[in-house]
């Protein structure tokens, strides 16, 4: 196996030397360089399996580098070195392509194992393709799997956004998969599942004796996901005072579990997930700005199923496939109407839900065809309000309570279709969630 090429840059001969070291005592050849001027005629030259740059130089900034690395040659990693705590530089050499930083005093560990992970990226033993677990062959699925190898050659915080039910977690996963942090944990975690007391234990452990009921040490969830990659779903749901010491883990890569004296180097690589919208929770004040900034580096929205209906079809017989092989039996077929109207349905729950309506019809069904009364769906299309509510406008009518009346019934109908769900009744009205409740209350709606 050849050798593999450094491309070390910094100003500072000492940390050049140091670099230069550490490097080659893991069998690298390195290459140093003190300017960016020096550096592009290097990489003009000879191709690299790895940069490593300041980003403060005498002649300009590192990230005019990471960005020339970006246009010439993507498939090179390139690590900046940030000065301490200079975390806003670090985000801004991310987003402009950077696979991970490194901050000064240099941490050795630490800049092996970056090493090591952004030297994985090409050795071309991970299989790229994801339509076998992200289904689908829309223009919008294929974006996102074509994203999703994107992201995956970086170690930049990922923030997925979507409606309940579309996959977020599934593309998590992908992106863990696809990534050099392939072989280690991959460890998923609801937010919203753990009770507020419980959220500091559970992330970062705690010392044996630290509080009431603590009988053990306790590994916490950074721990667990050393190496790897931790995803925290509904992110929006932490708590203030947890989002604070979130911040502190992500920026100084170190954790302090309950009751425990001193700091523990991990290395964790953060995705998060949320339904809402976080930009309008900082606005609000209910999310903090500064960690939305953190973990929102790149973002990737996972498309509603009704906004790909060309996938229904597909996703539905690979879904009864599925199904089918879990309780033993010869999956039956769909016939035209009930595929129709399962195109046809707006699917508030997304893919979750389908595969809610096709375990019902499974049951209904006679057990060779599927047909449109045993999906159980309303007639009606649920994006298109019902004639009944959209009665001609009278005349001598008191037009506040003539506009209450239409509310209501748009409102309710809402809810029936969506069996009561206030949080899909909320999406399918285009309202936010406390919008729909001050709604119920004010019409006595319950």
């Amino acid at each position: 196996m050849s050798m593999k090429n450094v491309l070390v840059v910094d100003d500072e001969p000492d940390i050049c030397e140091l670099l230069k070291l550490t490097l080659e005592q893991m069998d690298l050849a390195v290459a140093t360089s003190g300017t960016l001027d020096h550096a592009s005629s290097l990489l003009a030259k000879q191709s690299f399996d790895l940069c490593l740059t300041d980003l403060k130089l005498t002649d300009g900034s590192g990230l005019d580098l990471v960005k020339e690395i970006q246009n010439q040659s993507p498939e090179t990693p390139v690590a900046v070195i940030t000065a301490h705590g200079n975390m806003d530089t670090a985000i801004t050499a991310l987003k402009a392509g950077a696979f991970d930083f490194i901050s000064k005093p240099i941490d050795l560990h630490q800049l092996r194992t970056i090493v090591g992970s952004a030297l994985k990226l090409n050795q071309g033993n991970v299989d790229r393709r994801s339509r076998d677990t992200l289904l689908g062959e829309s223009p919008e699925i294929c974006e996102v799997r074509s994203k999703i190898a994107k992201i995956a050659r970086t170690q930049a915080p990922t923030l997925i956004h979507g409606e309940s039910g579309t996959g977020k977690e599934l593309v998590a996963s992908l992106i863990h998969q696809k990534s050099p942090r392939a072989e280690q944990p991959f460890v998923p975690i609801n937010c919203g599942a753990i009770p507020h007391e419980l959220m500091e234990s559970e992330f970062f452990g705690h010392k044996k004796g630290s509080f009431s009921g603590a009988i053990s040490d306790k590994t916490g969830l950074f721990q667990a996901a050393d190496g790897g990659t931790l995803f925290l779903d509904e992110v929006a749901e932490l708590p203030l005072t947890l989002q604070v010491k979130l911040l502190r883990a992500i920026q100084e890569k170190s954790i302090r579990p309950v009751g425990n004296e001193r700091e523990i180097k991990v290395d964790v690589r953060i995705i998060s997930a949320s339904h809402k919208n976080l930009a309008e929770l900082v606005e609000k004040g209910e999310f903090r700005q500064d960690l939305y900034y953190r973990i929102n580096v790149i973002e990737l929205d996972v498309p509603a199923l009704r906004d790909r209906q060309g996938d229904i079809a597909y996703l539905a017989s690979h879904l009864l496939v599925k199904l089918a092989e879990r309780d033993g039996i010869e999956p039956p077929v769909i016939d035209e109407n009930a595929l129709q109207k399962l195109v046809n349905h707006h699917f508030p729950g997304n893919v979750r839900e389908l595969e809610n309506t096709l375990e019902r019809a499974l049951a209904w069904c006679d057990g060779k065809v599927i047909h449109s009364d045993d999906l159980s769906l309303p007639n009606q299309k649920p994006d298109s309000i019902p004639d009944q509510v959209k009665p001609e406008l009278p005349v001598n009518v008191n037009l506040e309570e003539y506009l209450e009346s239409i509310e209501r019934r748009v409102i309710s109908n809402a809810l029936e279709h969506n069996r009561w769900n206030k949080t899909a009744t909320a999406e399918n009205l285009g309202i936010s969630f406390r919008a729909l409740r001050y709604r119920l209350k004010k019409l006595n709606l319950g």
